[in-house]
């Protein structure tokens, strides 16, 4: 179509506040490295599951729309699981930033980096809905550059899982 879909972003971000725009923690920022997300988890849910398969609904295919939740809805929530750690250790009052990680690609993607400037501390974890399923070897491996950027902080690395929240 050969237009630019900036505009379209930018309203709405700013003006309907429907998506957000992220940024990996510690980048510069005019980085180009963006991503968007929905903001809110109803409409997030209805465009994943409702609204892409609308035609399943049209004809009555209920049973397809509940493989296809059912299929998919543990991968999709682990977004929201990653934004409510996120939320937590913020309002934790410890760090002064706290957001996410990745490169170039989508490489190595992490879910959680808290800093803590003055004290000169910082936090990289993996999210995932099984605590089994979590490796923090494999999560060290994926901070290389992000540790080199934190150069003289105290790095510390967790794994945290739905089961934090079972209070």
């Amino acid at each position: 179509m050969e237009i630019s879909v900036g505009p379209q972003l930018d309203r709405l971000e700013k003006e309907f506040e429907i998506i957000e725009r992220h940024r990996p923690v510690l980048s510069k920022p005019g980085t180009r490295l963006v991503k968007y997300r929905m903001v809110d988890a109803f409409l997030a849910f209805w465009f994943r599951f409702i609204y892409r398969h609308r035609s399943a609904i049209e004809i009555g295919n209920y049973s397809f729309i509940h493989q296809v939740i059912e299929r998919d809805y543990p991968t999709w929530s682990g977004h929201w699981l990653e934004q409510m750690h996120r939320e937590h250790i913020a309002a934790s009052g410890q760090y002064n930033i706290v957001g996410s990680y990745w490169e170039r690609g989508n490489q190595n993607e992490i879910d959680i980096v808290a800093i803590n400037e003055l004290e000169k501390s910082a936090l990289i974890a993996e999210v995932k809905r099984n605590p089994a399923n979590i490796r923090l070897s494999r999560l060290q491996e994926k901070a290389e550059k992000l540790r080199q950027q934190l150069k003289g902080y105290d790095v510390r690395f967790e794994g945290f899982s739905l089961e934090d929240f079972s209070d």
